[in-house]
């Protein structure tokens, strides 16, 4: 499986920093929000201006908006101190808030929902661990003890299953990746824009999911939530690409190309056996085509499950892959025994499914042997030529034991 060499997404030029930036910028990425535009802003102004403790701004990200968006945005600039519009001719949620943050000079880059469904009042906890240094990322979640939400059962359920499905495949820690209510550190963009490759809703939980391996540290603070029941985002086409993000980074782990690795080694397999088994019997059949695949499959795994290069530590790799391999054998073997003893005829479609399985049950024991034991401290490429990083893998690179 060739590997997945990143292409960054091009980030918006750093603005020249005339004088310091403000402590936080609150990004509001808007697209054809005229009916509640003035509305919300000026609620976050009014709060923002009363005894919120830091500096700020608050910048308009418009999406391309066709309606009265942009004359509505020019105009609270105008009359709001704080307040700047950034226009985009391209839609996406993603692609505003990278462009914004990117340009941004503040200590802090935050954005929130034009809807504000998020209660204003978790503004403050949200950044002050983040101004403290405690902690790099910050995100409101819904799914939290003490959150208050008011939201449908359809949304409640989509939301929870989106979230149980992120812990599945992706080994999440956060509790609640879609809250539109985030901030970041402006020291820890360089370590993730550049990842980030989504430029529509599932910017967030990529970013999160990056955050998250590269080790750091996301707090989250429960919030109160109200639905928002003018809510036009479409929900099937939503769910549809947040899927493709999933099968997208889960891709880039070592389990899922371990998968692939291990599929295409069980067909080489099956096919030696055939080719064998007439003129060797099943056991010596076995034998051989273990051997060879497995020693194929160690090369495999070396180079594309974990990312091992050159000839480092080459012979050890095989010298421990050839103990698996053993193991391996065994336990076919040990299988392949119980079934003769109980069938001293079984066919080949037979033995070929005693074999599979009892390889299957083997594989994971593989996995977990070339993962903590084979490869581990052997250093993969460098995590910024691959998308993502493998979270079996710490965040200096290397297999954990």
């Amino acid at each position: 499986m060739p590997d997945q060499v990143l292409r960054p997404v091009p980030a918006a030029p750093k603005r020249p920093r005339t004088e310091r930036g403000p402590q936080v910028e609150v990004v509001v990425p808007v697209y054809n929000e005229e009916a509640v535009l003035a509305r919300s802003i000026g609620r976050l102004h009014r709060l923002l201006s009363g005894d919120f403790p830091f500096s700020w701004r608050i910048v308009i990200a418009d999406n391309a908006s066709s309606d009265a968006t942009p004359r509505i945005a020019a105009r609270l600039a105008r009359q709001l101190p704080g307040v700047r519009v950034l226009r985009l001719e391209e839609k996406g949620r993603g692609r505003a808030l990278r462009t914004a943050w990117s340009a941004s000079d503040a200590e802090v880059v935050c954005y929130m929902d034009v809807d504000l469904s998020t209660d204003l009042r978790a503004l403050l906890p949200l950044i002050a661990p983040l101004l403290s240094g405690h902690s790099d990322v910050s995100i409101g979640t819904r799914l939290a003890r003490g959150s208050q939400v008011v939201r449908g059962s359809k949304r409640e359920f989509i939301s929870r299953t989106y979230n149980h499905l992120l812990r599945a495949t992706l080994r999440t820690s956060f509790s609640d990746a879609q809250c539109g209510f985030k901030a970041v550190r402006a020291s820890a963009l360089p370590k993730l824009l550049p990842l980030v490759l989504d430029q529509g809703w599932f910017f967030d939980t990529e970013l999160l999911v990056t955050a998250q391996r590269a080790g750091l540290r996301i707090h989250e603070v429960p919030v109160d939530w109200a639905d928002d029941p003018d809510s036009r985002v479409d929900i099937v086409s939503t769910a549809l690409e947040d899927l493709k993000g999933i099968a997208r980074l889960a891709s880039g782990t070592s389990a899922v190309r371990f998968l692939a690795v291990g599929v295409c080694s069980t067909l080489a397999y099956v096919g030696l056996f055939l080719a064998l088994r007439g003129p060797l019997g099943p056991e010596w059949a076995n034998a051989l085509a273990l051997a060879l695949t497995a020693v194929a499959n160690t090369a495999a795994n070396r180079l594309f499950s974990f990312r091992v290069r050159g000839r480092e530590r080459l012979v050890r790799h095989h010298v421990l892959g050839l103990v698996v391999f053993l193991i391996t054998l065994g336990l076919t073997s040990g299988a392949l025994g119980v079934l003769h003893a109980l069938d001293p005829g079984p066919s080949r479609a037979m033995e070929l499914a005693v074999l599979v399985a009892s390889s299957a049950v083997a594989t994971i024991s593989r996995f977990v042997a070339l993962r903590s034991w084979v490869f581990a401290g052997s250093g993969p490429v460098a995590p910024e030529q691959v998308v993502g990083v493998d979270p079996l893998l710490g965040h200096d690179g290397r297999a954990q034991g």
